[in-house]
């Protein structure tokens, strides 16, 4: 048996939308697909868990074992990633003590701390991070193994840490080898 889903089998998930070369492992899990958009060039690996509103662009990779739950919303921008064991949440119970927690608490006796994230273009997040509700990652910004990301990250810039912490300027250079790529991918048509 194929590791990915057919072309054919693609069409049975249910996604809201999803565009070519798509490949996602039969070991994930997608929740709600009607809510999953997925651009072109993607690949979803095995153990991975998609839930809620997630939009996904073009020439993005999810590692084994991470997980976006996207109840308030997540997007990821063109060739932006997550190493294994990502966690990306837009919802969170509220853990103050003011409120119960987890999903068998009725909602009234609940708080939500929620907000939308977005993953910027050529942000990369490192594995075993975690990225808490309503949080901006900037294009290009790199998130360290093992870091938890609870603000807004500035464009360009390496981050690592718990919680995480500036370290240094990022490389654009890869904005020069995207406009190669997408150089050679017109000619190729």
């Amino acid at each position: 048996m194929e590791t990915f889903y057919s072309a054919e089998e693609m069409k049975d998930i249910g996604l809201k939308e999803y565009g070519r070369n798509v490949r996602i492992s039969r070991r994930s899990s997608i929740y709600s697909p009607e809510k999953v958009s997925i651009g072109d060039h993607v690949r979803i690996d095995d153990f991975a868990i998609l839930s809620g509103s997630v939009s996904l662009g073009s020439y993005i990779h999810i590692a084994a074992y991470s997980a976006v739950y996207g109840q308030s919303g997540v997007l990821m921008e063109d060739f932006s990633g997550l190493s294994a064991r990502v966690l990306v949440y837009s919802i969170s119970d509220d853990y103050s003590g003011e409120w119960m927690t987890n999903p068998t608490v009725p909602t009234e006796y609940k708080r939500a701390v929620e907000g939308p994230v977005q993953i910027g273009r050529h942000a990369i997040v490192g594995a075993g991070s975690v990225v808490m509700p309503g949080v901006h990652i900037g294009e290009g910004a790199a998130v360290g193994a093992m870091s938890l990301v609870t603000k807004d990250l500035d464009p360009w810039t390496i981050y690592w840490g718990i919680p995480c912490k500036m370290s240094k300027p990022r490389s654009r250079n890869i904005i020069e080898l995207e406009r190669k790529l997408m150089e050679c991918l017109s000619g190729d048509r």
